[in-house]
């Protein structure tokens, strides 16, 4: 029993993370705040906000390329490198960390690259490098993304398997996030499978006695309680595993391993009638499970034990009809998956168009389906999630070229539109430019310069007073020229004093505000110089334009064309790369329920071979062999050992993201 145990603790101990939905909730509380000073940061911000990565990142390099977010220039590559990890792209994500790592960079933005930088270096397995980055970071980073890189850096000591550093830091930390109870978890696990139960069983009881409604805790307690109890079997001490199973709840989904756990610890003790309690609860589960597989043979064992060689009998017959049946509907599941119903279950049709995306992806519910019972441990395990992030991606990278080849359908008749109405202005185009207007207006203008500066320099009051003043001046001037002919007596004196004293206060009235209108022309003659230069600056882009619309629009449609070719290759390699995604996805599945088959057909040997020994043993009681004992434990998880720790959570969402 000591090695099928040992098996079974691996497969309780699969590497914890926190869910997607707990990522999705603490995703707003790790948004870091800055004021925005671009408009196109602040679209780029949202794209993010709304978990539209691949729009935002899309928008992001057309902003950059273009200089639209001047003020934002170190906060845009921070965003830039995590959207690229958030999809998956680690290496173009640590080129664009690595570049803010430099001199001149604020410390905020450095401490974030050197951490988004470890996460990189994690998921590509340079377990010293993170640590490294880690610890490269000053200061102090925004709390839940401190208590990320805790749980990171714990994670990546204990892939270098240096455990007492990371119980050393661990042991340290004084937190109420989640993260801690996810890393105190991956760190038991890996301490059991250190051989140092006692280290490991520390941390583990930690978590397996935490106090929380959250229903991703309560998953991850239940595992903790549940890798304890193996672990104790483990050990042949069983009464020790015994508090830790009854701990599990028994609408969880570690449930039925639990009870098939119970039942073998009351039986490792020799307490068989009470071993059949948790065994027959399992036996009246769904059979798609494989610990209610493992206890059809279990009951029947119990009863053997217990002398009820006739009940015993009657269970094992059960359990070759209902092990037919199963392998039927095996076959079953078998066809529905190649023929393509497993991912179209489990992504839905609406797949290639939901927001989230990339490496941070997980999938939240399993379809109502039989195969998917059968599946569930492959489901959950790393390399089929990463495959199916693929192909969801795939899907939605095809779905976005659709999207784009429509677009150049729009493009195309925009184009249409704008040699039409280029055409229609052609004309009155040419017959502006040949007009003058423009120099006739600039001659004008010349000509009210030279009038106002021949006023300055002849000291003209009169030049630039009202109409009416210039019309009385011009009257007094011609009745002085008349009077000077005129003869000389008392009567022209005396005109000639009355037109000079008309005259006086005439001068008097022009000459006090002469000042006044050489400013106000002036300033006059500055605000036409502006409008001339602005006519004259849109009357040269207008020649321009004349010039280049057709150039201009003859480059759009070329390279709109090439733009279209472009996207018809790539529909065909995404059409092509999705499809071997899909067999490749298929193939992982259909090999675990082949698995599964021989391992009910296994299960049938075993029930064969101890229903032909109790019959042996009615007929010659006194030669007849003991009924051989099941293989507890040997459940289709159990068959394949699990990742050690688990991979630090992906849930930050890209940094520099705001509120």
């Amino acid at each position: 029993m000591s090695r099928r145990l040992a098996i079974a603790v691996a497969l309780a101990c699969l590497a914890a993370m926190p869910g997607a939905n707990a990522a999705a909730r603490k995703a707003n509380d790790k948004l870091v705040a800055t004021r925005v000073q671009d408009l196109h940061y602040g679209d780029v911000l949202f794209q993010t906000f709304i978990g539209e990565d691949f729009e935002a990142l899309t928008r992001l390099e057309a902003y950059s390329q273009w200089n639209l977010m001047p003020h934002h220039r170190g906060e845009a590559d921070l965003l830039a490198g995590g959207l690229y990890l958030q999809l998956g792209m680690h290496n173009e994500a640590g080129r664009r960390f690595e570049s803010l790592l430099g001199p001149g960079i604020p410390a905020s933005v450095k401490g974030r690259a050197w951490f988004y930088l470890a996460k990189v270096w994690y998921a590509r397995g340079y377990y010293d490098r993170a640590v490294d980055s880690l610890n490269r970071i000053e200061g102090v980073l925004p709390p839940l993304m401190q208590a990320e890189k805790l749980h990171l850096a714990a994670n990546a000591l204990m892939r270098l398997e240096r455990y007492d550093e990371a119980i050393a830091l661990l042991s340290s930390w004084r937190t109420t996030s989640s993260w801690m109870h996810y890393a105190r978890f991956n760190l038991g696990v890996a301490l059991l499978r250190s051989n140092r139960l006692a280290d490991g069983a520390r941390f583990l009881d930690a978590v397996g006695s935490i106090d929380t409604a959250d229903n991703e805790l309560l998953a991850l307690k239940d595992k903790a309680n549940l890798a304890l109890g193996f672990a104790y079997l483990q050990a042949n001490d069983a009464a020790t595993a015994t508090p830790f199973l009854e701990r599990v709840r028994l609408n969880g989904p570690q449930s039925s391993r639990a009870l098939l756990a119970l039942g073998w610890a009351r039986a490792q003790g020799g307490n068989f009638e009470q071993a059949l309690t948790p065994w027959l609860e399992l036996r009246e589960r769904n059979l798609l499970d494989a610990a209610v597989q493992e206890a059809y043979l279990a009951v029947p064992y119990a009863f053997g034990k217990l002398g009820a060689n006739g009940q015993a009998a009657e269970y094992y017959e059960q359990a070759l009809k209902s092990f037919d049946t199963e392998k039927v509907r095996i076959d079953e599941s078998i066809d529905r998956i190649r023929s393509g119903t497993l991912l179209k279950n489990l992504l839905g049709d609406d797949a290639a168009h939901a927001p989230q995306r990339g490496w941070f992806w997980q999938l939240q519910q399993l379809p109502d389906a039989p195969e998917s019972r059968y599946l569930f441990p492959i489901l959950a395990g790393n390399d089929f999630q990463e495959g199916l992030k693929n192909f969801r991606d795939l899907g939605y990278l095809g779905s976005t070229l659709e999207r784009w080849d429509e677009n150049m359908i729009v493009y195309n008749d925009m184009i249409d539109a704008r040699e039409k109405a280029y055409a229609s202005r052609i004309p009155r185009t040419d017959e502006l430019l040949a007009s003058g207007s423009l120099e006739r207006l600039m001659a004008r203008r010349q000509a009210v310069e030279g009038r106002y500066n021949d006023a300055i320099n002849s000291d003209d009051v009169a030049a630039l007073g009202t109409k009416q003043q210039r019309e009385q001046w011009a009257r007094i001037q011609a009745i002085e020229t008349g009077l000077a002919g005129a003869p000389e007596g008392a009567e022209t004196t005396a005109a000639r004093d009355k037109l000079r004293l008309i005259k006086g206060v005439l001068y008097w009235e022009l000459k006090q505000k002469f000042r006044d209108r050489i400013y106000q022309q002036r300033r006059e003659l500055k605000a036409l110089d502006l409008a001339l230069t602005d006519a004259n600056t849109r009357w040269l882009r207008v020649q321009q334009a004349r010039k280049d619309a057709p150039t201009t629009t003859g480059d759009f449609a070329t390279r709109i064309a090439a733009l279209q070719a472009r996207m018809t290759g790539l529909r065909a390699r995404l059409a092509g790369a999705r499809q071997a995604q899909s067999t490749l996805l298929a193939d992982i599945a259909v090999h675990e329920l082949d698995a599964q088959k021989q391992r009910i057909a296994d299960y049938e040997v075993q029930a064969r071979f101890a229903l032909a020994s109790i019959y042996d043993r009615a007929a010659e009681p006194a030669r007849a062999p003991a009924a051989p004992l099941p293989n507890p434990g040997s459940t289709p998880d159990a068959a394949r050992e699990p990742d050690t720790a688990a991979q630090p959570e992906a849930a930050a969402p890209a940094p520099g993201a705001q509120r």
